[in-house]
């Protein structure tokens, strides 16, 4: 169908055949939300939207997601997830826990946009079934930098080395890579060799989101951080005037401060060389060291 005749009534449609299909509620915004997002992307010369919609949800009137299950690790386990021996992965992981990133928004880090020091990241783009994508889950609040502790920070510089351009994380031939791959192939793995259950909604794999909310609920509970703050490293629309007024996103230096007082909640990696029994020979131990957390 052409995008322009694309409207609240076909997206009604899509909804009611979705549901005689049988497909679940989740599954119908997920389907749905795509829709609104290919609608979006179409812009002018000028970057405004080509089709701009004001969608209408009563007259939509898409199921309603009862008992979503939002499943969450605690600090033990995102610390056993990071202890993959592999750098990729243990990088990538630990990046996703200690700033609340989604896969795609990992995924889409492009070099460019991380500070000299790694402390600092932009986000500015995703990567979405190998493509990057300019455009974020929530455009007025997905791009967004976010501060890291120095821990982080370091085992960055490190894995990044001499590269100055391209993707963070990239196939071997710098292409994005997948986050079907990164689920089956990465987090469902480790998840099935820690034996792995949720408390609170029995699943046994999980996504993006488990990071996530990981972080949220530490900041929240466990550290001094403002909301404002955690919404912002987040991409969290405020909620009132006085989210609004607060300014503290603009201040950096405060930023970084309050990025490096509150710690990961979660045990770091590193590697140690190890002198073999014959003397000569290294080999790589991974060990943990705590991230300092007030």
């Amino acid at each position: 169908m052409p995008l322009d005749s694309i409207k609240n009534l076909v997206l009604k449609s899509i909804g009611t055949t979705m549901v005689a299909g049988g497909l679940g509620a989740s599954a119908i915004r997920a389907y749905t939300n795509v829709v609104k997002m290919v609608v979006a992307s179409a812009v002018d010369e000028q970057g405004e939207q080509l089709h701009p919609r004001k969608w209408n949800h009563e007259f939509i009137d898409l199921p309603v997601v009862k008992n979503p299950k939002q499943p969450s690790f605690t600090g033990d386990v995102v610390t056993r997830i990071v202890a993959t021996p592999k750098e990729k992965r243990r990088v990538f992981f630990a990046l996703c826990a200690a700033a609340g990133l989604r896969f795609g928004e990992t995924l889409g880090i492009d070099i460019k946009n991380i500070s000299r020091d790694c402390t600092t990241i932009k986000i500015k783009q995703k990567v979405w079934r190998n493509q990057v994508h300019d455009f974020l889950k929530n455009e007025e609040n997905g791009h967004r930098e976010i501060d890291l502790h120095s821990s982080v920070a370091a085992m960055l510089r490190e894995f990044i080395g001499e590269r100055k351009t391209g993707l963070l994380f990239c196939s071997r031939t710098g292409k994005p890579l997948q986050q079907s791959n990164i689920l089956r192939r990465w987090l469902h793995p480790v998840l099935k060799q820690l034996n792995w259950k949720d408390p609170e909604s029995g699943c046994t794999t999980t996504g993006s989101h488990a990071f996530r909310r990981f972080r949220n609920t530490y900041l929240r509970n466990f550290t001094s951080t403002p909301p404002s703050l955690i919404k912002f490293w987040l991409g969290h629309a405020g909620q009132d005037m006085s989210d609004l007024y607060d300014k503290a996103k603009n201040d950096v230096q405060f930023r970084r401060e309050v990025a490096e007082r509150a710690g990961l909640g979660f045990e770091l990696p590193a590697e140690q060389s190890v002198v073999g029994p014959n003397g000569p020979k290294i080999e790589n131990e991974v060990v943990l060291e705590m991230a300092a957390s007030v």
